[in-house]
């Protein structure tokens, strides 16, 4: 195990409900808690699961989102009885036409299910990960548009976004401006998808697979330093130090 990194594992997958207007539910709970202890053995301490809630006309439905939950509850027990921390992931995906109400107004249904369902599995809040998506109109109602593009709802605010439109830097100290007297947990982004352009569009421009910049080897130190800097004004983020000039400074 390389020093400073904790090993993780995803473990699951998505499949179509069947007789719901396409909507998904994420699988993997049987056989999960044998391959959990397999896991931990091999020094996984933390796992993912993500629910996948899509937004359209007449969807997502109150069973899809229960049913999401509920798995996403079996998932976190069993982890932390394999004392697995689990990351708990309903992600209400920012595709569509809907606007930044219509995904609060979701959003909000899908946590409150959740940590219902987490509740009544007798899930320790304390020890999990909550990964959210955050809470924005869909890319067709942003294009252009001057105004705010992200709220700050009754629900949480921080999550995945997508390669397109990474702006988790800056949406984040909105969100974290000082430490919350009354809140013991931390708010964070995940930026799994948020890799500075050149890492990735780069290289698949040039035709190459994920390699440094343009596909060079010797651009490999180039690439991390991008990375470390990408990693650092995101950490500045969560405790709201985060500034937009800071991205014109050197790594």
């Amino acid at each position: 195990m390389i020093p400073g990194i904790i090993p993780a594992i995803k473990v699951t997958g998505t499949a179509t409900v069947a007789g719901f207007n396409a909507e998904t539910i994420t699988e993997g709970l049987d056989g999960l808690r044998e391959r959990l202890s397999d896991y931990r053995g091999l020094g996984a301490r933390f796992a993912k699961w993500r629910a996948v809630i899509d937004i359209a006309e007449g969807i997502p439905t109150a069973f899809a989102v229960e049913a999401n939950a509920h798995a996403l509850a079996r998932y976190a027990a069993l982890c932390q009885e394999n004392d697995i921390v689990p990351i708990v992931e309903p992600e209400v995906l920012m595709d569509g036409a809907h606007s930044i109400g219509r995904c609060e107004q979701v959003t909000e249904a899908v946590l409150a299910s959740v940590f219902r369902q987490l509740f009544e599995h007798r899930v320790m809040l304390e020890g999990i990960v909550l990964k959210p998506n955050m809470v924005i109109a869909a890319e067709s109602r942003r294009s252009g548009a001057r105004r705010r593009p992200w709220r700050r709802p009754r629900c949480a605010y921080c999550g995945a976004m997508s390669r397109r439109r990474c702006r988790a830097s800056r949406f984040c100290p909105a969100g974290n401006p000082r430490p919350r007297r009354r809140c013991t947990c931390r708010s964070s982004t995940s930026s799994g998808r948020c890799v500075v352009p050149d890492l990735q569009l780069r290289p698949r421009a040039a035709g190459h697979r994920t390699q440094g910049l343009g596909g060079v080897a010797a651009n490999f130190a180039a690439g991390q330093k991008e990375y470390a800097k990408r990693a650092r004004l995101n950490g500045l983020a969560t405790t709201g130090r985060y500034a937009p000039d800071m991205e014109s400074q050197a790594a």
